[in-house]
């Protein structure tokens, strides 16, 4: 490891960062190959919220790698090492170099997928952890002041933790199957209730099954006539897939049915 063999803390946590950024794709990638399996008779979800487990554990390792680089460098500032900054400036351009081309290839798919979007961030973070890092390089060559780069090291510990509590916080909200940030609930309601026949809504609950898909389960009660109750089905599911609904299930109930407490 270049950090390493020059002596540069904030490389060495550029470094973790990165690493954290490649466990983070395979479990991805992994967990997605998992929840790409159809249901069993068991597991009648199939297997979508590994993508979720998967974003969690990446969450952890990131973290518990912020906590060695921000101690690491805290011992540094009073211990200073030498660090030889030329080399060291070349890797941190090359790391920017990576993480740039390699976000570039993830599209532009990725905003409504929590793994995709986690590490199209952290690459993109990376980035600019390895300007920091390259600032920092030169600094040091041109003034002697080693004591810059410890400092480097923990802001870049600290940019780690920062981008490990937020995945770790988006992960428990979609395992708590909170509703999705880009699906507002008021608007569904409204959707629902303007609905031909439809004279209320309730019992509405939106979640995601998986880090690619929003469900939503909801009652609603017409008047109209039970044989047009199909067309409405369909005119319904049709309104929820424009607002980024994939999978709903409608309950339909009478207008004068009394509200269950479920």
């Amino acid at each position: 490891m270049v950090g390493t063999a020059f002596g540069s803390l904030a490389l060495v946590g550029d470094a973790v960062h990165n690493l954290g950024d490649v466990a983070g794709l395979g479990l991805g990638w992994g967990a997605e190959g998992l929840a790409t399996r159809p249901p069993t008779e068991r597991f009648t979800y199939g297997f979508g919220r590994t993508t979720q487990l998967a974003a969690l554990a990446n969450g952890v390792l990131i973290a518990m790698a912020s906590a060695v680089v921000i101690v690491e460098g805290i011992q540094r500032l009073f211990q200073p090492e030498p660090v030889v900054s030329g080399p060291v400036a070349w890797a941190a351009a090359a790391g920017i170099a990576v993480n740039l081309f390699s976000a570039r290839l993830f599209g532009h798919g990725h905003h409504h997928d929590l793994n995709r979007r986690a590490a199209v961030a952290h690459l993109l973070s990376d980035a600019l952890v390895s300007v920091a890092v390259l600032v920092s390089a030169l600094l040091v060559g041109l003034t002697g002041w080693l004591w810059l780069d410890a400092l480097t090291g923990i802001g870049v510990g600290l940019a780690i933790a920062l981008t490990a509590v937020q995945l770790m916080r988006d992960a428990l909200r979609v395992m708590l199957d909170a509703v999705p940030p880009h699906i507002q609930i008021l608007q569904v309601r409204e959707l629902l209730q303007s609905l031909p026949g439809v004279v209320d809504v309730h019992h509405v609950h939106i979640w995601c099954p998986s880090t690619t898909q929003v469900a939503l389960t909801a009652h609603l009660r017409r008047n109209s006539d039970p044989a047009k109750d199909l067309a409405l089905l369909h005119r319904a599911k049709a309104a929820l897939r424009e607002v980024g609904v994939d999978h709903a299930t409608l309950q339909l109930e009478p207008a004068d049915s009394e509200l269950d407490p479920i």
